[in-house]
């Protein structure tokens, strides 16, 4: 595969660039996706043109892709069942019976996202539907509520051991030779978890941003400013991207509204996905059980409650078209070789205090770079493990410092899927996430390198 060296990283810059300054996501990928064929192709637009044709069947025909839209589209669907049944609104009054405060909301939407641990998807999607009614009321701005909910995401799943993270986590660990005899897959990840440092960081700062024990600052202070001084909780950017802002209050004015038609589905759906460690099948289940729930309160008629699963699709459109795009940059970018590239550059002078460091700085970069995670983290492991042992690293901290690197790019990178779906459930943009959260997020990332580097002097 030719290596196009330094200019591998040039739709990135323009992706990052663009975001900032326009303010709009799909606009800045597909540029970024564009320029990365135009360099691929050496300049040639035509060849440039048909390698981005290419490159779209190909993402459409992946097994992978067609289980990411599938997921979208279903909890879309489910989602929108959830609102319309009245069950959104019956657990925002359940939880504002707890949470009364502007603070004590932020920190609920911090707990429930510890609580849906057992998928990103889920909790990214789940998480920013359920509490947003309670943070519009004590003005919460959207653009926090969108860092809360992805703070809890990736980096959760990553700390637990009973995720779909973890068991991919520790597949990889062993496939690349790092589980000893007589120890099993899921002790060596448990024995691995302290060391996830950046996890553990970005976890603990939501709840010290959200008191403000660390104050906010940059492009979030002002969002927050906005919220309390106006009552205004959405950007211009994203109060433009949404179709309409549906008023649930005067829409179910007396009628009732029940949590349980809000908790029952999702808790299926969560039960489901560690029982059969397949999402696709709890969502189905979720969307049978509200079925069998709605339709004999007459909270809808059968031909409604098959609309509103039409209508929930429709709404996952725009999401489901950016997903596809960013896919195609992520096939773009292995094509340019950017992963080779960067890591084979950064690897090759390491010495043993400094690896585990140097893979959470390189791997983390790559994975905001390139937009692939679980994939990159495929292709790192069999790198790491082996050099750990050569160069006499630690092999857990080693292994915390990749997995750490990969939920970093999950949590910040502009087109990852769970920031994608954060702004989705949270009704912001992923530009205006990644504007306003990218300043806090590098507060744990800037700690997690300095105490990778000590762990790494004291433990090599």
């Amino acid at each position: 595969m030719e290596t196009f060296g330094l200019l591998s990283l040039i739709p990135v810059a323009i992706i990052v660039i663009l975001a900032l300054w326009t303010k709009d996501t799909f606009i800045s990928i597909l540029i970024g996706v564009l320029s990365a064929f135009l360099i691929i192709a050496h300049g040639n637009p035509l060849n440039a043109f048909n390698g981005f044709v290419d490159s779209l069947y190909t993402t459409l025909c992946d097994d992978g892709t067609v289980w990411v839209l599938m997921l979208c589209g279903l909890f879309g669907s489910l989602i929108k069942l959830l609102q319309e049944s009245g069950g959104v609104l019956g657990f925002t009054h359940l939880a504002q019976k707890v949470l009364k405060g502007r603070k004590s909301s932020m920190v609920g939407a911090w707990i429930l996202g510890i609580i849906v641990f057992v998928d990103d998807y889920l909790n990214c999607l789940a998480v920013g539907a359920a509490v947003r009614d309670i943070t519009d009321k004590n003005k919460v701005s959207r653009e926090m509520l969108a860092y809360i909910v992805n703070s809890t995401g990736v980096t959760v799943c990553a700390i637990i051991p009973f995720t779909t993270w973890s068991a991919y986590m520790g597949g990889l660990m062993k496939k690349s030779g790092m589980i000893e005899q007589g120890s099993s897959v899921l002790s060596t990840y448990i024995d691995t978890i302290p060391f996830v440092l950046y996890g553990w960081l970005a976890v603990i700062f939501v709840p010290l941003f959200c008191l403000k024990i660390v104050p906010l600052f940059g492009p979030m202070k002002k969002a927050e400013k906005r919220a309390l001084e106006t009552g205004e909780v959405f950007s211009k950017e994203a109060k433009e991207a949404l179709v309409e802002l549906p008023d649930e209050e005067t829409k179910f004015e007396g009628k009732s509204c029940r949590a349980i038609n809000f908790l029952a589905p999702i808790i299926l759906v969560a039960i489901l996905t560690i029982t059969t460690e397949d999402i696709l099948i709890g969502l189905f289940a979720g969307i049978g059980l509200s079925f069998v729930m709605y339709i004999p309160q007459r909270l809808m008629s059968v031909k409604k409650f098959f609309n509103y699963i039409l209508d929930g699709l429709v709404d996952m459109f725009p999401l489901l078209i950016l997903i596809i795009v960013s896919y195609c940059l992520i096939d773009a970018n292995d094509q340019m070789g950017l992963i080779d590239f960067v890591t084979g550059a950064a690897l090759d002078t390491v010495t043993p205090a400094l690896l585990p460091v140097t893979i959470f700085v390189v791997i983390g970069l790559l994975s905001f770079a390139a937009g692939s995670f679980w994939g990159l983290a495929a292709i790192a492991f069999p790198i790491v493990v082996p050099l750990a042992d050569a160069l006499g690293s630690n092999p857990l901290l080693c292994a915390g410092a990749l997995i750490s690197a990969v939920c970093f790019g999950g949590h910040i990178c502009i087109y990852s899927d769970t920031v994608i779906l954060t702004a989705a459930s949270t009704q912001t943009t992923p530009a205006e996430y990644f504007r306003t959260s990218g300043p806090l997020v590098a507060v744990p990332a800037i700690l997690a390198v300095i105490l990778f580097t000590v762990f790494g002097f004291i433990m090599s």
